[in-house]
């Protein structure tokens, strides 16, 4: 896992010209989110068997955006060497990982393991950003 205070040029946005799909979303949103991540996937092309992978990631990390950060959150998808990209944003704070003794907030941890690449920006005046990469087209 990345933790940046500058994006990466060329990862943590999308490249120039590079078709973008938006969902902003709310904690009731969730079941929509997981609808979006799934025809995301499909749409790139992912193995169907990791699809399932795939939005519980995307489920967790939107999930801890509208409970940790703030009320509202946005979802960004798009297209990198046939790789799917996914970032998921709040205006909020929220300290990543579970705190110890913790029975939850397992979430970003099962994201990362999932995730070909994660990079995470938290706090740093602009919000919060998870950034995630996943293999597309076989």
């Amino acid at each position: 896992m990345n933790e940046d205070t500058e994006p990466q040029s060329g990862y943590t946005s999308p490249p120039p010209g590079a078709p973008v799909k938006e969902l902003h979303f709310g904690l009731p949103d969730l079941p929509q989110v997981r609808q979006f991540a799934e025809e995301e996937a499909r749409c790139a092309g992912m193995p169907e068997e990791a699809v399932g992978d795939f939005v519980i990631a995307v489920n967790e990390v939107a999930t801890n955006a509208v409970t940790h950060g703030a009320d509202r959150a946005s979802l960004r998808t798009w297209l990198v060497n046939g790789d799917l990209v996914v970032e998921v944003h709040d205006d909020g704070t929220w300290k990543p990982g579970p705190q110890p003794g913790a029975v939850g907030g397992m979430g970003l941890w099962v994201a990362r393991l999932l995730a070909s690449d994660l990079t995470l920006r938290v706090g740093y005046g602009e919000g919060s950003t998870v950034t995630m990469r996943f293999p597309g087209k076989e």
